[in-house]
């Protein structure tokens, strides 16, 4: 069916990049058929309408999300931008994915216990030393530390995009305290209420499942094999950013959502304060960074851990999702080496390529980036969410000699990628379908196997030609239906 026969399609351009609905020729891909037929024949006032009651569910709900911006005095909170057109991946697309997330997390996972621990990949000469021990994430206090079922990584968000030729790249991981998860399921419950018979008929893989495998993950961690382990989420607090997702996570997974101060430590192990006293926590899944978790080990004036804690850690009476130093292999350094870490330790080519990525420490590739910085994509090693980087074509003269300046002074900081050409999705905008930049955020967890959940988070950059999608950075979501036949 041609894009043409409906008004809302009239102006969308699907040449200049892989487009997710639409092929070359304009034709609609088999598995968008049904979606396009839908959005197609609906009036702009149905649409209106359809968006009007997203926004009103959203705002009863709290599905909010905290912007902090240089400019703003105060933080502000806001719905997150929802899309309503879904992103929709076939089952063969997905199960490429799904082996490819899987072999990924498993290298991973073995990565960080052996550079805790033997640092064999350290001593044959496959990642650099001083990648690892001058890593702003590494923690020495992980040293020799066995953690529960050798797992570091129970919940990661790995970041995928396609490339004009619709090849699937891994931009990008998120080992420590991944967001997400919440947008997911509310997308989802939100999709499935405005838009039942097409969410019906398409026949779209379950995700409820999966909270079950992210509570039976976190359970496997008890100690001493507990059956029935006390397990609270761990939260800075009202103010951060993720704060909705924080109370989305705890109630659907029936866990204790808890702060710092709701926390002590007493005889090595770790309690709860509560009504009938104190109750010993079994398993803590975090979401505030290692350098607040514990100001006796770690930022000593910080107020929003438990002083304490990595002492009932060390002595095993605590587990902690995700373990403490599983930052260090989400530096955007270290992202390069994960190639070779999947053929070191599972002995298996990459299902799932990089980016290319140049490591600015290496004179080599130093003076090719500063030599094409108009062309590449420059980021800070240990930042994310869309901050400190470099967008080569579409940096000015002054932003581009800023960042060649700073990659002199020290080029440890910065890694650069080939600016990819991002897929597009249609998005509805003003009551017409607009092309739009994506990524896809695929959720890992680890518990007995590797499970990821079907589909994950599309990322939206809602700003005409913008590559950058990250929320903190003005973007939004769409909700993901893989096939499941």
């Amino acid at each position: 069916m041609s894009m043409a026969a409906h008004s809302q399609f009239h102006s969308y351009d699907s040449q200049s990049f892989y487009d997710e609905m639409f092929d070359k020729e304009s034709s609609v891909r088999t598995h968008y058929e049904g979606v396009h037929r839908l959005f197609g024949r609906l009036k702009p006032s149905e649409l209106a309408a359809k968006h009007a009651t997203l926004q009103q569910r959203m705002m009863e709900e709290g599905i909010t999300f905290t912007l902090y911006a240089h400019n703003q005095a105060e933080p502000l909170e806001r719905t997150i931008p929802f899309d309503y057109i879904p992103r929709i991946i076939p089952k063969h697309e997905w199960e490429e994915i799904e082996r490819g997330m899987k072999q990924r997390v498993t290298a991973l996972n073995a990565f960080i216990r052996d550079i805790y621990h033997e640092g064999r990949i350290i001593k044959d000469g496959v990642v650099p030393r001083g990648m690892i021990v001058g890593n702003k994430y590494f923690r020495p206090e992980m040293a020799g530390l066995d953690v529960p079922q050798d797992i570091y990584m129970t919940a990661s968000g790995i970041d995928l995009i396609r490339d004009e030729k619709g090849k699937y790249y891994v931009l990008e991981d998120n080992l420590r305290t991944p967001s997400g998860f919440s947008y997911l399921y509310k997308g989802r419950s939100l999709m499935s209420e405005l838009f039942p018979d097409l969410y019906l008929s398409s026949r779209v893989a379950d995700i409820e499942r999966s909270l079950n495998v992210f509570l039976s993950s976190l359970r496997s961690l008890a100690p001493s094999g507990k059956r029935d382990p006390f397990i609270v989420l761990l939260t800075p607090g009202a103010y951060n950013s993720a704060y909705y997702e924080h109370t989305f996570l705890a109630q659907q997974l029936g866990i204790h959502l808890v702060e710092g101060r709701d926390l002590v430590y007493k005889d090595h192990k770790i309690y709860l304060r509560d009504l009938r006293g104190l109750r010993q926590v079994d398993v803590i899944y975090r979401r505030l960074d290692d350098e607040f978790l514990d100001p006796l080990a770690f930022q000593p004036d910080s107020l929003l851990g438990v002083p304490g804690l990595m002492n009932a850690y060390r002595a095993g009476n605590v587990a902690i999702a995700n373990a403490p130093g599983t930052g260090v292999a989400d530096d955007k350094a270290v992202y390069a080496f994960v190639p070779d870490m999947i053929r070191y330790y599972l002995a298996e080519e990459p299902i799932l390529h990089n980016v290319p990525t140049y490591i600015l420490a290496r004179k080599e590739d130093r003076d090719y980036a500063l030599d094409n910085l108009d062309q590449l994509v420059v980021k800070e090693t240990s930042l994310s969410g869309g901050y400190g980087m470099l967008i080569g074509p579409a940096a000015t003269g002054k932003e581009i000699a800023a960042f060649a300046d700073a990659i002199r002074r020290d080029p440890s900081r910065y890694i650069a990628q080939t600016t990819m050409k991002l897929s597009r999705s249609p998005v509805m905008m003003g009551g017409a379908m607009a092309p739009r930049h994506i990524d896809l955020r695929a959720f890992v967890l680890m518990g007995s196997d590797a499970h990821v959940i079907p589909g994950g988070l599309t990322r939206v950059a809602l700003t005409e030609g913008s590559l950058v999608v990250n929320s903190s950075q003005g973007g939004g979501v769409k909700d993901t239906w893989v096939l499941s036949q």
